[in-house]
């Protein structure tokens, strides 16, 4: 049975919203789970929950905790016994098969590489995440992991991120863009336009630059850019996402809608929802590290939680990550 390490305590909402995420999952998935953290703090929320006790659940004592606040690295160091610190080393142990953590992003990629190490051929790792588009979901990459890059980085990320569509998402032959300020190649800054060479002269299906407002429009599978900026437009699309719905539901209510009417209009805005919603995603997997890691969002929600585990379990079951190196291998993508 696949087993995933699950980091209690990281994240807005931890350790209760991951606790019942965790237990959500249990209850529906073939799946055994270790949660790590502060013992007494995760008893007391497995408490909550009366059939708990009859689930595939273990607790393993983890005394620190980095928080969202904390630089990640000064805190690694200061707290060896912190829970993502521990959990990474679970799955680095083989006692577990994947690592999910919705706390401290950098803190849990410092603490994935430095457990797993990284795959050959690959010299950074990059979070993936899948994104919603008019025509299918895409990949968008770096979305945290690297906040400055080279530009043999960004080639790296586009190949993973190819792997990963294909792989994940079902795209034979996905079309890989490069976000930039134009689509004209001469477009963007010193990063992109030397970027914008090595992948035109690389294997991958390159279909050049896009600019921000086609991210969501289809023309590309693969969306490839440095952490900093891929951090941005996700967390700008997650806030317009809430905007447009706070402002749907002000509008609804203000007017006099028929029954008829305003029950059509509800249903296709739960499908919009469906449809944009981080927490069916649950969490991005981190690409390039040797072995299996998903990060989810601070604000993960329990449905988040147990999407993330869903989806830490399928990709060990599918053997992913070895899947990944040998076709990087096989990509001959630029290294250092």
């Amino acid at each position: 049975m696949i087993r995933v390490a699950i980091d209690a305590m990281g994240g807005d909402h931890a350790p209760r919203a991951i606790v019942a995420g965790a237990v959500a999952a249990a209850r529906r998935l073939p799946v055994a789970l270790t949660l790590v953290g502060a013992a007494s703090e995760i008893e007391r929320e497995l408490a909550r929950h009366p059939d708990a006790g009859g689930l595939n659940l273990t607790v393993v004592e983890a005394g620190d905790v980095v928080s969202m606040a904390e630089p990640p690295g000064a805190a690694l160091r200061r707290k060896p016994g912190a829970s993502i610190k521990v959990a990474a080393a679970l799955v680095a142990r083989g006692e577990a098969d994947a690592l999910f953590s919705a706390g401290n992003t950098g803190a849990s990629v410092l603490a994935a590489h430095a457990a797993f190490g990284m795959l050959p051929h690959v010299d950074r790792p990059a979070l993936g995440t899948p994104i919603p588009t008019r025509t299918r979901p895409a990949v968008l990459l770096d979305v945290g992991a690297n906040a400055e890059c080279r530009p043999r980085h960004l080639a790296q990320f586009a190949a993973m991120g190819t792997v990963y569509a294909r792989l994940a998402l079902g795209i034979e032959r996905p079309r890989v863009g490069l976000l930039s300020i134009g689509e004209e190649e001469t477009k963007g800054n010193d990063l992109t336009r030397e970027a914008h060479r090595l992948l035109k002269a690389g294997p991958l299906n390159f279909i050049g630059n896009i600019e921000a407002r086609d991210v969501y429009a289809g023309q590309a599978d693969v969306i490839v850019c440095d952490g900093f900026t891929g951090n941005i437009v996700l967390k700008i699309s997650e806030g317009l996402v809430d905007m447009v719905e706070g402002l749907l539901r002000e509008d609804l209510a203000s007017r006099d809608q028929g029954r008829r009417g305003s029950l059509a209009v509800g249903r296709a805005f739960a499908r919009l929802r469906k449809r944009v919603d981080y927490s069916e995603y649950g969490g991005a997997p981190l690409l390039g590290v040797a072995g299996l890691c998903i990060v989810g969002h601070g604000r993960s929600s329990i449905k988040a939680v147990a999407s993330a585990v869903a989806v830490a379990a399928r990709f060990a079951a599918e053997g992913f990550v070895d899947r990944i190196g040998r076709e990087i291998a096989a990509a001959g993508v630029p290294e250092s």
